[in-house]
C-alpha cells in the first residue's frame, strides 16, 4: 500500500510539473484554485445579480460559504439551499418579487438563488454596505441593528472584527475573503 500511495505521488508530482512547463505557475495555480472556487449555476447567479444589481462574484462566494454548491444542503437550523434560506425569510422574500412560494422550492437551485439574491439585495439597500449585509444575512437584522445602535458596529462596515457572535464573525470574514478569491481568478 506504501509503494502504491508513493507512486500515485510521483505521478501527481509529474502532472503538476508539465502543467507549470505548458501554461506557467500562474495559469495552473488558478486552474487548480478555479476547482475550489467554481462557477456553478452560472445562468441563474447572473440572471439574478442582473436583476438585483448585484456582483455575480459576491453571489457565488455566499453559495460557497453557504453551502459549497449542494442544492440539497440543509443547516442545523433548517436553513435550505444553495443560499441557506429560512422557510420564512423565503417566503416573505417570494412574496415582495411575486412569486408562488412552497418550501420545497428552495432545493431549486434557480428559485433558490433567485430568492437568495433577491433576500440579500434588501439586506444591501437597507445597509448600504456588503459586509454589514453580510452580517445581516447571517445573524438577522434585529441583531444587527441593535449591534450598530449600541455602537457594537459601525454602519460603514469598518469594525466588523467587533460583531459579537463568532460564528457570523467569522462568516463575515470569510465570504469577504473568498468574495476577493472571486475577484482575482475570474475578473480579467
Amino acid at each position: 500500500m506504501g509503494k502504491k500511495l508513493l507512486k500515485l505521488v510521483i505521478i501527481l508530482a509529474c502532472i503538476i510539473l508539465v502543467l507549470y512547463m505548458l501554461f506557467g505557475v500562474f495559469k495552473v495555480h488558478n486552474i487548480i484554485l478555479k476547482q475550489f472556487y467554481p462557477q456553478k449555476y452560472s445562468e441563474y447567479v447572473e440572471e439574478a445579480a442582473k436583476e438585483h444589481d448585484l456582483d455575480p462574484l459576491l453571489i457565488y462566494a455566499i453559495i460557497k460559504a453557504e453551502s459549497n454548491f449542494k442544492p440539497e444542503a440543509v443547516s442545523r437550523s433548517n436553513a435550505v439551499g444553495l443560499m441557506q434560506l429560512m422557510d420564512a425569510t423565503a417566503e416573505e422574500t417570494a412574496k415582495k418579487i411575486g412569486i408562488e412560494y412552497d418550501k420545497e422550492m428552495l432545493k431549486d437551485p434557480e428559485t433558490n438563488i433567485k430568492l437568495g439574491s433577491a433576500y440579500f439585495n434588501s439586506l444591501y439597500d437597507k445597509y448600504n454596505n456588503v459586509a454589514v449585509a453580510l452580517t445581516a444575512y447571517n445573524a438577522g437584522t434585529g441583531n444587527v441593528d441593535k449591534w450598530i445602535g449600541e455602537n457594537t458596529i459601525s454602519d460603514d462596515g469598518s469594525d466588523m472584527e467587533n460583531i459579537p457572535f463568532r460564528e457570523t464573525n467569522n462568516y463575515v470574514r470569510k465570504i469577504l475573503r473568498d468574495y476577493e478569491i472571486y475577484k482575482n481568478l475570474y475578473n480579467n
